[in-house]
C-alpha cells in the first residue's frame, strides 16, 4: 500500500501553548519534463537559517533548491524506469520550450542543476541532503561508477556529489529528502 503524504504543522496558540496549525494530505507536483515522478514540496526555512517560536519565519518550498542556510523537507516518488520507457517526447522545439517552461513554473530552480543532453540524469547541487527510502528501490549513482542500491530504512547522506537517482524496480519507490543550502568550498 502506497503512503498517502500528509503534513502536520505545530506552532503556538494565543496562550503560547502548543497546538496543530495544519494536518492535511499534500497534493503532488507533476511535470511532463519528469514523466511519471511526483514531487511532494512540504516545508522549508528562508535562506540563513530557520527559526522557531511565535514569530518563525513563514514556510518556504521554492525555489526548489534551498541556499546557504535554507532547508527543504520533501518526498519524491520515483517511477519505475520500464514505465517512463518509450513515452512520446517533444515532437519540435515549441513543444519542448512549454515542457521546460512548465517544469520552472511548478518547480523553479528544479532543472538549473541537471546536465544539458545527459540523459543518465546525472546532477549536482549545492546541498546537503539526507535522504530515506520509505517505498520501494531506488539505485543512487555516483559519477565514480559507485552505486548503491536502496530499500526501505535506507538512509543517504548525499554531500553535493554529482549523482542520479534509477529506479529499476518494477514499483515506484518513495524517498523523504531533508536539503540544507550548503556553501561550495572553491
Amino acid at each position: 500500500m502506497a503512503i498517502d503524504p500528509r503534513l502536520i504543522v505545530t506552532g503556538f496558540g494565543p496562550d503560547g501553548a502548543g497546538v496543530i496549525v495544519r494536518d492535511a494530505p499534500v497534493a503532488p507536483i507533476t511535470a511532463r519534463a519528469l514523466p511519471g515522478q511526483e514531487m511532494y514540496l512540504l516545508w522549508g526555512s528562508p535562506d540563513g537559517g530557520a527559526t522557531v517560536g511565535p514569530k518563525a519565519a513563514d514556510p518556504v518550498t521554492l525555489p526548489f533548491f534551498a541556499g546557504a542556510g535554507g532547508t527543504r523537507l520533501l518526498l519524491v516518488r520515483f517511477p519505475p524506469a520500464s514505465a517512463i520507457i518509450g513515452l512520446p517526447s517533444a515532437s519540435s522545439p515549441e513543444d519542448q520550450a512549454e515542457i521546460d517552461a512548465e517544469v520552472e513554473e511548478r518547480l523553479p530552480g528544479l532543472m538549473d542543476v541537471f546536465e544539458p543532453g545527459d540523459p543518465s540524469g546525472m546532477h549536482t547541487t549545492d546541498t546537503l541532503d539526507y535522504g530515506i527510502c520509505l517505498e520501494g528501490e531506488l539505485w543512487l549513482e555516483l559519477d565514480s561508477g559507485d552505486e548503491v542500491r536502496l530499500t526501505p530504512g535506507a538512509c543517504v547522506v548525499q554531500q553535493g556529489t554529482r549523482h542520479a537517482w534509477h529506479n529499476r524496480a518494477g514499483t515506484p519507490a518513495l524517498m523523504a529528502f531533508v536539503g540544507i543550502g550548503a556553501e561550495r568550498p572553491s
